[in-house]
């Protein structure tokens, strides 16, 4: 049966080469094999009988706001709701840890409208801009990302896997 699970240590390279596929289509912000372990904790993973088939992570940047990131499903099982369980791993994880908002920066706003995600702005993430956004070479001039944020307060239920 497969199903979203944490990503073992040795899964770490396998990870990067999802991470780096994704990366090749410009979907996602490359990430070193240093940065993967060092964040693994952050992940969570979907396996099929090829291997790993999808990734998510939650990085907290305040005690009240988190951010998904790197959500990615392999091309073969697009549209097959493997996208919303790996959201929804991490949504759970947020309130477990109490965050009360989790935002993303995405170009699939569709997506995460169904999940009940709202159009903000990024100056509503002064965080983000300061750590990662002002090093982009993207930022203020070609940034094609549009940041979305959910009040985890708002939809309070927990969301069954």
């Amino acid at each position: 049966m497969y199903q979203v699970r944490k990503p073992k240590l040795s899964e770490v390279v396998q990870l990067k080469a999802l991470i780096d596929n994704a990366v090749g289509k410009d979907l996602v912000l490359p990430r070193t094999l240093e940065e993967l372990y060092e964040n693994v904790r952050d992940f969570y993973v979907y396996s099929d009988e090829k291997g790993l088939a999808g990734c998510v992570s939650l990085h907290i940047d305040m005690e009240d706001l988190a951010e998904v990131r790197t959500l990615i499903v392999r091309d073969d099982l697009q549209r097959k709701g493997i996208g919303n369980m790996l959201l929804h791993a991490v949504l759970n994880e947020a309130r477990e840890l109490g965050i009360p908002k989790v935002y993303v920066l995405t170009r699939c706003p569709e997506f995460f409208m169904k999940q009940g995600f709202k159009k903000t702005s990024l100056e509503q993430l002064p965080y983000k801009i300061r750590k990662d956004c002002a090093r982009c070479p993207k930022y203020g001039v070609t940034c094609d990302e549009i940041p979305m944020i959910l009040y985890l307060s708002d939809n309070k239920k927990e969301i069954s896997l």
